[in-house]
């Protein structure tokens, strides 16, 4: 979407503020240390994750831009990191993304950015064995982590990140069979309720249990104040978007990542 598109769209009310949007969802996914530069967000998190692990060029640069980038990927490469640009239609300075193309700098995963105004949520779950907790306890992350294939290396990681988490957030999962099928996670900030991590175990998709698990997070949000929510789904991934689509989401805007080759 083109940033003109954008900032129509922002004038007639459609979406919110997309740099909130964006400072919100840094919040939603901490990473274990951050560092501003010169307006820009430096994120590091031992590597787990494209999002927790690169920066994002928020607000205005003031530094010579060849030099701040080199400083950047010195700052990477002192932790084993490749330099990773998280970047969207408003990142600055404007011509960025094409200037770290010519350096090499090669695009990787489109992700939209998705919301939904949840005045527009009525549909009530039908399944009502979900279980919700409002910390995110050790049945969670087990469930999570195997359903999702977090690597043994990266469980801490994934702790210590959602635990740096500052408001309100709930995990939530459906079991079937006496096992964990399905499971989530939001976090509420700013009447803005952010949705992560859904992820259902192969053997029991394609039975609704996504939708499911949706419903009880929109309402656990719409019940502690929420009035619009969020999610992030890569564009390729054509499953999640019909689920997210049918609940009444749509294409806020879009970004994208530049790595460094080699």
């Amino acid at each position: 979407m083109r940033i003109a598109d954008v900032q129509e769209r922002r004038k007639r009310g459609r979406i919110m503020n997309a740099f909130e949007l964006e400072e919100i969802s840094i919040n939603h996914w901490p990473a274990l240390s951050t560092m501003l530069y010169d307006g820009w967000v430096l994120r590091f998190a031992e590597g787990y994750t494209k999002r927790a692990n690169s920066i994002s060029p928020l607000y205005a640069s003031t530094l010579d831009l060849a030099q701040k980038i080199k400083v950047c990927e010195e700052l990477y490469a002192r932790r084993g990191l490749p330099a990773v640009y998280k970047l969207t239609p408003f990142a600055q300075p404007a011509h960025l993304d094409g200037l770290l193309e010519k350096m090499g700098y090669a695009m990787s995963d489109t992700i939209s950015v998705q919301t939904l105004d949840l005045d527009r949520v009525t549909e009530e779950p039908w399944n009502r064995s979900a279980e919700i907790s409002e910390s995110f306890t050790a049945d969670w992350l087990d469930a999570y982590g195997a359903l999702s294939g977090v690597q043994p290396e990266h469980r801490s990681v994934l702790e210590r990140m959602l635990a740096n988490i500052q408001t309100p957030a709930a995990c939530v999962s459906l079991r079937l069979d006496g096992r964990v099928a399905a499971c989530g996670m939001g976090v509420l900030e700013r009447n803005t309720l952010g949705v992560f991590c859904i992820v259902t175990d192969p053997d029991y998709r394609n039975r609704g249990l996504g939708g499911q698990l949706m419903l009880h997070l929109l309402h656990w949000g719409k019940a502690n104040g929420a009035k619009r929510s969020y999610l992030q789904v890569e564009t390729g991934n054509v499953p999640a978007l019909r689920l997210y689509a049918k609940l009444g989401y749509r294409d806020a805007y879009r970004y994208w990542y530049r790595v460094k080759k080699g």
